[in-house]
C-alpha cells in the first residue's frame, strides 16, 4: 500500500494536516508508490519559523564545526550509495547508471561544503589609509527557499540548492518536487543522522499556490529555483521586487555543431548519451544536432545503428540503457511534440511512440525519436521538448552552423565536434552557450566551477556551484579598524574622509 509522506520541518516528520495529496509514481509501472501531502500555508509558515529559529545558531557555528557534519554526510551518503540510486530510478525512472550519477552528484557538491573554512575566508589590507587596516569578511544572509525540479531528485535539490546554502550559515527550506520527493525526503534523515540541528534543512511538499508564499515572505532572505522559463521569469521578478536575492535556473535547447572532420561513430555515441541519456529530461541534454551537410545521411545512420542497440526497460534493471519518462502526462507532452514535428514538415526518422516493454505495459516508455531537415521556423527545433528526441538541422559551413546555434534564446550549453583546434576555439569563444563542449556532449563542469547559463536560461547574477554559490549564499561586510596612539588621543578635529583618503 503506497504510504502517505511526511514533510520535514524542525528536524522532525509529521503528518500533514492537508486533505490533498499528489501521486508519486513507480514510472517503470506505472503504479502508484507514495502519496506527496500538498501542504497547507501555515505548514509553509512552520517550515520557515523552524529555519529563522535555527539560525542565530547555526550562524554562530564555527565553519570547520559545520564542516565537520558535511563530512558525517558524506559518508552517509556513500555508505548508502546503493539505495539512494535504487530511490532516484524507482521514483524517477531514470536508468541504474544515470540514478548512480544523480547521487554522486549530490554527494560531490557535499564534498565541496567540507571545504568551507577555506571558501568563507575573507580578504584583509593593512594601510589601507596610513593607520587603518581593513577586512572583508563572508557572513550568512539567513533564510533560503528553494524550489526544485522533479529531473533530478538528488543532484539539484541535495547538490546544487541546499549543501552551500547551509555550508554558509545559512538555513534553509526547500520544496521538493511533488512528483519526485522521496529522495530528498531520505536525504533528509541523513541530515539529521549526521548530526545537523534541528531546523536547518526542512523539506516540504505544496501546489504553486503554496510555494509563493516563499517568493514574497518577510523571513526569507533569498530564493534559489530551477525549473521552466516562464514560471523561473516569474520567481526572479517576483522575488526580486520583494528585495530577495534571486538566482533562477530555467530552460535550454542546447544545440552541437558536427563538422564534417568529426569521427563519425564516437561522434555519435557522444550525442547518443546526450540527448537520450536520462531520457531526455535534463536541461543539459543535447537535443539539436547542427550537421554538415558532408557528413549529415553518415551521422544520422550511425545514430540510427546505435539507438538500435540500446535497451528500453524498468529503471531498475541493470541492462536497461533507457528507462521511461516520469510521468504519464510527461509521456503524453512529448508523444504530442513528436506529432508537432511531423505537421511541421520536418522527416522523422525514428519514432519511439510506440514502445511496450512486455511486463510492463502500465510504464511510461517512449523510444529514441530523431527528426532530420528541421528548420529554424520550426518549434520542435527551438523549445524545450524534455524528452528522447533529437533534431538535426542541416547547414553547409561552421559560420552558418554557429550563426544557427546563437540563434536560439536559450544558452544553457553548446557543444562543437571536431578535430581542428582553430574551429574548437573559434566556437568556444563566439558561442553564446554559458557551458561549452568541445567533443564533450555534456558540458557540465565539476562543481568547483559555476553553472553558467545565459539568455533565457538563467535570470539573476550569481550562479550556483563553485564561488558563485558562495557568493550568493553569503553577504559581505567589511571593517575597518584604526587604533590611537598617545598623540592622537589628543586631536580635537577629525577629517571628513578619516580613514578613507
Amino acid at each position: 500500500m503506497p504510504e502517505k509522506l511526511m514533510p520535514f520541518i524542525a528536524g522532525q516528520f509529521a503528518l500533514s494536516e492537508t486533505e490533498s495529496y499528489m501521486d508519486v509514481f513507480d514510472p517503470s509501472t506505472g503504479q502508484v508508490i507514495g502519496f506527496a501531502p500538498c501542504c497547507t500555508a501555515g505548514e509553509v509558515e512552520s517550515a520557515v519559523s523552524a529555519a529563522k529559529a535555527a539560525f542565530p545558531a547555526w550562524r554562530d557555528t564555527p565553519a570547520h564545526k559545520r564542516a565537520q557534519l558535511f563530512f558525517n554526510l558524506q559518508r552517509l551518503i556513500s555508505e548508502n550509495m546503493d539505495e539512494l540510486t535504487k530511490l532516484v530510478a524507482t521514483e524517477h525512472g531514470k536508468a541504474l547508471s544515470e540514478a548512480e550519477g544523480d547521487v554522486i552528484k549530490a554527494r560531490e557538491m557535499t564534498e565541496f561544503a567540507c571545504g568551507i573554512p577555506s571558501l568563507l575566508m575573507g580578504e584583509s589590507l593593512m594601510d589601507t589609509s596610513s593607520g587603518y587596516d581593513t577586512t572583508l569578511y563572508r557572513e550568512p544572509v539567513g533564510v533560503f527557499a528553494a524550489i526544485a525540479p522533479w529531473n533530478f531528485p538528488a543532484m539539484i535539490p541535495m547538490g546544487w540548492m541546499t549543501p552551500l546554502c547551509v555550508a554558509c550559515g545559512n538555513t534553509i527550506v526547500l520544496k521538493a518536487a511533488s512528483s519526485t520527493p522521496m529522495t530528498a525526503l531520505r536525504f533528509a534523515q541523513l541530515y539529521k543522522q549526521a548530526g545537523f540541528p534541528d531546523g536547518v534543512v526542512n523539506i516540504i511538499t505544496c501546489s504553486r499556490k503554496e510555494a509563493e508564499i516563499l517568493l514574497t515572505h518577510p523571513d526569507i532572505a533569498g530564493v534559489t529555483f530551477v525549473g521552466s522559463t516562464e514560471v523561473g521569469k516569474y520567481v526572479y521578478s517576483k522575488a526580486a521586487s520583494a528585495g530577495k536575492r534571486v538566482q533562477s535556473l530555467c530552460e535550454a535547447k542546447n544545440h552541437a555543431l558536427v563538422l564534417r572532420d568529426a569521427p563519425i561513430t564516437r561522434t555519435a555515441a557522444g550525442i547518443m548519451n546526450s540527448a537520450f541519456g536520462c531520457a531526455g529530461e535534463r536541461c543539459m541534454a543535447l537535443p539539436v544536432v547542427v550537421a554538415e551537410n558532408a557528413i549529415a545521411d553518415e551521422l544520422i545512420a550511425e545514430l540510427v545503428r546505435l539507438c538500435g542497440l540500446q535497451k528500453i526497460g524498468p529503471a531498475y534493471l541493470p541492462d536497461t540503457n533507457l528507462g521511461p519518462v516520469v510521468t504519464n502526462t510527461h509521456k503524453r507532452s512529448v508523444a504530442d511534440w513528436i506529432e508537432t514535428g511531423v505537421k511541421e514538415g520536418a522527416k522523422l526518422v525514428l519514432d519511439g511512440r510506440d514502445v511496450t516493454v512486455p511486463g510492463y505495459e502500465g510504464g511510461f516508455y517512449l523510444g529514441h525519436t530523431i527528426f532530420d531537415n528541421v528548420t529554424p521556423e520550426m518549434s520542435i527545433g527551438e523549445r524545450e521538448i524534455f524528452g528522447p528526441v533529437l533534431c538535426v538541422k542541416r547547414v553547409d559551413s561552421f559560420e552558418e552552423g554557429l550563426a544557427l546555434c546563437n540563434k536560439n534564446p536559450f544558452a544553457n550549453g553548446s557543444v562543437i565536434f571536431t578535430q581542428s583546434g582553430y574551429y574548437a576555439r573559434e566556437f568556444a569563444k563566439r558561442t553564446d552557450g554559458g557551458m561549452v563542449g568541445i567533443n564533450v556532449g555534456i558540458p557540465v563542469p565539476v562543481g568547483v566551477f559555476p553553472f553558467s547559463g545565459h539568455k533565457q536560461s538563467f535570470f539573476g547574477d550569481l550562479h550556483c556551484h563553485g564561488k558563485d554559490g558562495i557568493r550568493f549564499y553569503t553577504q559581505i561586510k567589511c571593517v575597518t579598524g584604526h587604533w590611537f596612539d598617545e598623540d592622537e588621543m589628543k586631536k580635537e578635529r577629525v577629517s571628513t574622509w578619516d580613514g578613507a583618503l
